[in-house]
């Protein structure tokens, strides 16, 4: 089947497809088309990110380090009590945080994708999704340095993963990558209407960190406690955490209520930004 496509301040403009579910077949038509494109935009950001950083990949290693380290302190000091984990704390702490990165670090790369772009958004006619693509597999790059830190930190206290455990924890990591995305797709365009967006999402972020269990168990009996019974991540960050450790997942009905809303989020917002992309030029 030949398919033209062709971005209009319209809306995207095809030829040889038609039916009730044209706009979807498009959709993935697009993201196929778009792989190449995907791949080497990522190259590009990911040469971009590090090169013209002294320390280089190691930024990606000392923060997390020195957010764990703040609460080791205060968890020492008995400023903050963080309760009883099942293995060392800093351990328990960077697996949590591991999780947790790939979320944060792809919001926030995301939200910049189009505006970084800019130029290129303005003068040259492509899908504008391999941006948000691309940008989000920063995250997965930092993701596997944090593994081999995560690694290191483990055979440090002597610590035993569960070996099935840990196959299935990259498998649950899909939904929090589809959840991110499709949350991406939307920051991404909001940022271009409004540019404070990727400075208010990075505050967003870290309190939503303090809020959900990542750097410490969950909380008994308290308002954190029925606060996070309704918050996805909470489900998706320790249900991978719980695989890891033990192999199992604690509250399995709580991950897949997640993976459901995060596949409603991810469809939604890719939907929503098929059909923005075409304005997107006018307002960077």
């Amino acid at each position: 089947m030949n398919v033209e496509i062709r971005y209009t301040p319209s809306g995207p403009v095809y030829k040889g497809i038609s039916g009730p579910f044209r706009h979807i077949i498009l959709m993935f038509r697009e993201l196929i088309s778009a792989r190449e494109l995907i791949w080497r935009l990522f190259l590009r950001d990911f040469s971009a990110r590090y090169r013209q950083s002294v320390l280089g990949v190691a930024w990606a290693v000392l923060m997390p380090l020195a957010t764990v380290g703040v609460f080791v302190i205060l968890n020492r000091s008995g400023v903050l009590e963080i309760g009883k984990v099942p293995i060392p704390y800093p351990a328990y702490a960077l697996l949590g945080l591991t999780v947790w990165n790939l979320f944060s670090v792809g919001i926030a790369a995301a939200s910049n994708s189009i505006i970084n772009a800019g130029p290129m958004v303005v003068k040259i006619n492509f899908p504008k999704i391999s941006l948000v693509i691309a940008s989000i597999g920063q995250a997965i790059v930092s993701l596997f340095i944090m593994i081999f830190l995560l690694i290191v930190i483990f055979l440090w206290y002597g610590i035993a993963p569960n070996v099935s455990g840990i196959f299935l924890s990259f498998l649950a990591l899909l939904p929090l990558y589809l959840l991110t995305l499709g949350l991406g797709f939307i920051l991404s365009l909001a940022a271009g209407v409004l540019r404070d967006i990727p400075n208010i999402m990075g505050i967003a972020t870290y309190a939503l960190m303090l809020l959900t269990p990542v750097l410490y168990p969950t909380p008994r009996a308290t308002a954190f406690e029925h606060i996070n019974l309704w918050n996805p991540l909470n489900y998706m960050v320790n249900g991978v955490r719980d695989l890891v450790l033990a192999g199992t997942m604690k509250a399995p009905f709580g991950y897949l209520y997640s993976a459901i809303f995060a596949v409603i989020v991810f469809l939604l917002g890719w939907r929503v930004f098929y059909f923005a992309q075409t304005k997107i030029a006018e307002r960077v």
